[in-house]
């Protein structure tokens, strides 16, 4: 057995959970924040030495997010807000970005529409393009 197979077998324990695919929310969960580890440890650059472990990990990420948080392909600013804020579990209070609750329940019926201060605010938070709520 040659001396990396044999370190990697040392270390697997660790390792495995990096390359299988999440079943549970948890596992998921674990699995984003060693993504986040792996960034924030300068993977996402592509000569760092873990750059194709972020990879890996960032497909599997992907992929859960994709069969459980499947993002309906076309939809209006409000349709929008509405799927981001049952996948969040938010209430119309926790939107500041809108304003107060009255705002939001007017954005949310349709008597108001979501302005562009409101959309730029919406886009960083969920971290969604602009024209999503524009």
């Amino acid at each position: 057995m040659n001396t990396r197979l044999s370190t990697a077998l040392m270390h697997w324990n660790y390792i495995a959970p990096l390359l299988t695919p999440p079943s549970t929310e948890g596992e998921y969960q674990a699995l984003v924040e060693s993504l986040d580890a792996l960034l924030d440890s300068g993977a996402a650059d592509e000569v760092h030495p873990l750059a194709g472990l972020a990879g890996l990990v960032g497909d599997l990420v992907s992929a859960y997010e994709q069969k459980h948080y499947p993002m309906p392909t076309e939809m209006n600013g409000i349709e929008a807000l509405c799927f981001f804020m049952e996948r969040d579990n938010l209430r119309q209070q926790d939107l500041p970005e809108i304003g107060n609750q009255a705002k939001v329940s007017e954005i949310l019926s349709g008597r108001r529409a979501i302005n562009l201060r409101q959309a730029k605010a919406l886009s960083e938070r969920f971290g969604v393009s602009l024209a999503l709520f524009a």
